[in-house]
């Protein structure tokens, strides 16, 4: 069950149950649930709601002192908001195109990366790991696009013991290939589009596959993103 609204100024007391591991109760779950297994123990967190509407434990310490957003407009004025109710500073970068965009206002700290094309800003990620040594940010949130989806550079984060806020590289590669994705989910059990993902790619194939599949298709590419190789 949701919560309570409450104003963002007020304070409430819930009790979290501490459950044995694979227990049906739901991990998230409060007081307002009736638990199913017998508990371990009790414990009393200070939940605080911000403004934005997240709803925080206070007791807890937060988990990055610092960290650096590499991404710009409003996603990352958003995480900046965030991490400030959180009580983790921030670092923004920007490129000259973005010298007085607000979330270079918002931030703690504000860097220049490069000139007004993302190539030659945004997605140079040795540029933004140069920032973050430099500033001591623990952690790097991508947003999205731009490096949210670039394996390599979630790589080069760890290497250079930076977290990155997001997926593991492993889960980057394996969804960045619409047709390995799709194997993965189907082995999972979960329920997918029908369509056609193999490796033959002759003409005589896919009007086979076109066919047992049923019009109207869309065709999609296998790598990249935007929409932009899909034909009906």
């Amino acid at each position: 069950r949701r919560l309570p609204s409450l104003h963002h100024s007020e304070r409430i007391q819930t009790t979290m149950l501490h459950v044995r591991p694979g227990s049906k109760l739901l991990k998230s779950s409060f007081s307002l649930l009736r638990p199913v297994v017998q508990t371990r123990h009790f414990s009393t967190c200070d939940l605080f709601q911000t403004p934005c509407g997240l709803y925080v434990d206070k007791s807890l310490p937060p988990t990055f002192n610092k960290i650096l957003i590499a991404n710009r407009g409003e996603i990352a004025c958003r995480v900046i908001r965030t991490a400030r109710e959180l009580g983790v500073k921030t670092v923004a970068v920007y490129s000259d195109a973005d010298v007085h965009a607000e979330h270079v206002q918002i931030a703690d700290e504000a860097y220049r990366i490069g000139n007004p094309p993302a190539a030659e800003s945004y997605l140079i990620g040795e540029k933004i790991l140069e920032v973050a040594a430099k500033t001591g940010a623990e952690a790097i949130h991508p947003g999205y696009g731009f490096l949210s989806e670039n394996a390599d550079f979630a790589d080069a984060c760890a290497e250079a013991n930076v977290k990155f806020i997001g997926p593991p590289s492993s889960a980057i590669k394996a969804m960045g290939s619409k047709s390995a994705s799709k194997i993965i989910m189907t082995e999972a059990k979960v329920p997918v589009v029908p369509g056609y993902h193999g490796e033959d790619q002759s003409e005589r194939k896919l009007i086979e596959e076109s066919k047992k599949i049923g019009f109207p298709l869309m065709i999609k590419a296998v790598l990249g993103g935007g929409g932009k190789g899909m034909r009906i």
